[in-house]
């Protein structure tokens, strides 16, 4: 297949505490509120068997109760929050704001509504529309100071620095400095990076709290944002001599001597850090997460980096994720292999790791080797047996080995899988296409992409690939070089989408702009592509320029022996 997606799970991290899809309190509500008349004695009756359901478990029953809610009386909010506590608890969260919204079109200002809604829109990581509902919370119930802190935080997460700062010093005003809204200010001042006015706001507080090891801390921080990494460094060390074990101090220290590249006096400090039982699991985690992406440190220390992770392994030995750090070191040093093996013997310890399996088809997919994702994503496939992931890199072992009918029936599972999810779904089609086109059903092939095109016309995997296949057919070379074009117009450095581009040009005729695309291609590094000198030489043939063609093509066999059309191709252009 060209130009494969990367598949990628990305974890979504809640921060708003008061968002619980499984909350079993019900703000109180007038049913009759509305004054419109309906019969109450029923209503109550349903909502209260309604009510029973759902405390019993019977999730199905209750929604069907609270559908009868909604017949008997329409405008009944509470029973539209309570369908979406009971979708959103088994992860349906686009019926769950559904609900809501309809709650809030009924009472825009209860504020269980919009807290819930709020909430799942940050789960989502939907800024903007968290953004509009703690809004409304915060017109509604300009009391709760809480939820201006929080919204005050949310503009800084979106760099709204203005409002957040009017937020902020409101409650400053009214309460003079103070550990939470001018701790609050100082960390959105330094996000800014306005760090002369957070060290005028946190010299401040360290007035009224001059030992808190936090403000040091952050002074510290606000000293190496300025450049002045003495100070900081000064008072770093002043910090870990009072307080030795202060997980704040430990893990701040440890980002100041990576961003000054200082590994010396890392690994002491990081190996504090792990040993430290303050420190929290999952900003160890975190941590060498950091590390593993830094390349500096990676090209003279990875043999300490492997070492500290094995002492982290020591104090987590059942640790599902953890045992993950040392295969993801060897993967960024390009050990596939040895990363396999580290895989596997994870797996062989603990079957029921799931994260493992996943990172060993990953790593089996980079390395080419379609066997063996094709023997364990059939076994990961089976002990996993609802995770779209598995599904899909099974089918694509599948694929490779040319066992079509059992990629077919893999993504049919796949595609049940991803329900309403647009990205699985394109995934799911996108290789159903290629599938087909293996299988040289043509007709089948090109039907699956126009589906998937009516999916999402935006996806630069499906138009490149579509533009290939209908180039190789030379089917409808018209439309292929509009969706080649539009690939390169939003991917310009994309060596695959521009080979795609070329080689639809060269369908069309048009030699000289697809060579040049190809000379700029190879040029700029695309030198370890068989299929790009392939194409060049074809190219170039047809510009009768056959020694310069013969000359590509002799370095595409010697890159990928399995082309030996291209031995016919060379013979002829000779002649």
């Amino acid at each position: 297949m060209r130009g494969k997606r990367n598949l990628l799970f990305i974890s979504a991290v809640v921060l708003i505490s008061f968002t619980s899809c499984g909350r079993k309190l019900t703000p109180a509500r007038d049913l009759e509120k509305n004054n419109k008349i309906f019969d109450s004695a029923a209503f109550n009756y349903v909502y209260v068997e309604a009510i029973k359901q759902k405390l019993l478990g019977n999730n199905g029953d209750a929604l069907k109760y609270f559908e009868q809610c909604i017949k008997i009386n329409p405008k009944s909010d509470v029973s539209y929050y309570e369908m979406a506590q009971i979708v959103s608890a088994v992860g349906d969260v686009m019926n769950a704001k559904h609900y809501l919204l309809k709650a809030l079109s009924i009472d825009e200002k209860n504020f269980w509504y919009l807290m819930m809604l709020s909430g799942m829109y940050y789960q989502e990581k939907n800024l903007d529309s968290t953004i509009i509902y703690y809004e409304k919370a915060v017109k509604f119930y300009p009391e709760k100071e809480n939820l201006q802190l929080a919204l005050g935080n949310l503009y800084t997460e979106t760099k709204n620095f203005d409002k957040a700062k009017t937020i902020f010093d409101s409650i400053d005003s009214k309460y003079g400095i103070n550990e939470t809204s001018t701790l609050a200010a100082i960390k959105s001042l330094m996000t800014a990076q306005k760090f002369d006015d957070a060290l005028n706001k946190v010299q401040l507080l360290l007035k009224e709290y001059p030992n808190e090891i936090l403000y040091n801390g952050l002074l510290a921080e606000i000293y190496r944002g300025k450049g002045d990494n003495d100070k900081a460094l000064e008072i770093y060390k002043q910090l870990i001599e009072k307080d030795p074990y202060n997980a704040q101090t430990l893990l701040s220290f440890c980002g100041f001597l990576i961003s000054l590249k200082n590994y010396g006096e890392l690994f002491p400090v990081l190996n504090s850090v792990i040993i430290n039982d303050k420190n929290l699991k999952e900003d160890k985690i975190s941590l060498f997460a950091q590390l593993i992406d830094t390349p500096d440190l990676m090209k003279d220390n990875s043999e300490k980096l492997s070492l500290s992770i094995m002492l982290l392994e020591a104090n987590y030995k059942d640790d599902d994720i953890i045992v993950l750090l040392r295969p993801e070191l060897l993967i960024k040093q390009t050990k596939l292999k040895e990363a396999a093996i580290r895989l596997s013997d994870i797996i062989k310890e603990k079957e029921q790791n799931y994260y493992a399996w996943e990172k060993l088809l990953l790593v089996y997919l980079q390395m080419g080797d379609f066997s063996n994702l094709y023997l364990k994503g059939e076994e990961c496939a089976t002990l996993f047996n609802t995770s779209f992931l598995a599904k899909v890199l099974f089918a694509n072992g599948a694929l490779e080995k040319g066992k079509f009918s059992i990629a077919l029936e893999e993504l049919r599972k796949a595609e049940i899988l991803a329900g309403d999810n647009k990205e699985y779904l394109m995934q799911v089609l996108t290789m159903r296409a290629d599938l087909y086109y293996r299988m040289k059903d043509f007709t089948k092939a090109f039907e699956v992409f126009e589906q998937a095109k009516k999916t999402n016309n935006e996806d630069l995997t499906l138009l490149n690939n579509y533009a290939y296949y209908l180039a190789e057919q030379n089917s409808n070379l018209k439309e292929a070089e509009e969706m080649a074009r539009k690939v390169i117009e939003r991917e310009k450095e994309n060596s695959t989408f521009l080979d795609t581009y070329a080689w639809v040009l060269y369908k069309r005729g048009k030699f000289k702009e697809a060579a040049h695309i190809m000379e700029e291609i190879i040029n700029k590094g695309g030198k370890e592509d068989a299929t790009l000198f392939e194409h060049f030489g074809f190219i170039l043939k047809e510009q009768k320029k056959c020694s310069k063609a013969v000359e590509n093509w002799r370095i595409a066999i010697k890159m990928d022996s399995t082309k030996v059309n291209l031995e016919k191709e060379i013979e002829n252009c000779e002649k």
